[in-house]
């Protein structure tokens, strides 16, 4: 019993293991050197969400996966891909979640439609009650 749950803890801490000791990809710390571009990557990275921290930008994330997805962003934008491919191909390998600006479609329409309801339902709310505070005033 004690050799299978040693055997089993084994299988899970070596790939953790070596997981974490993998370097960092080589653009995850590290600017390009045309200020011009690196800047624009920046701008891009702003706008993308780190998936492990989800609350932070992959531009102010240190989580591995931040790492890998600034240096995607370099190396793209290094290669003459423009901004908005790459934040498509990245929202097509991790999802709608992954931008902070997302688009209107199938999956994210909710995120659009649910706050118009709630406005127009407290507007309706209020125009009836001044509609009734005229009424009991006259």
């Amino acid at each position: 019993m004690k050799a299978v749950l040693m055997a089993l803890l084994a299988m899970i801490a070596v790939p953790l293991a070596a997981q974490s000791a993998l370097p960092p990809a080589p653009y995850a710390y590290q600017q390009l050197e045309d200020p011009e571009l690196e800047a624009r990557a920046l701008e891009l990275m702003e706008t993308l969400r780190c998936l492990t921290c989800q609350s932070q930008s992959i531009a102010d994330s240190d989580a591995p996966m931040a790492g890998d997805m600034r240096h995607q962003v370099r190396t793209r934008l290094a290669a003459g891909e423009d901004p908005e491919a790459i934040r498509a191909w990245l929202t097509d390998r991790y999802g709608d979640y992954v931008s902070y600006q997302p688009e209107v479609s199938a999956t994210t329409w909710p995120l659009f439609a649910i706050p118009a309801g709630l406005l127009a339902l407290v507007m309706l709310v209020l125009l009836r009650r001044v509609g009734r505070v005229r009424e009991d005033a006259e």
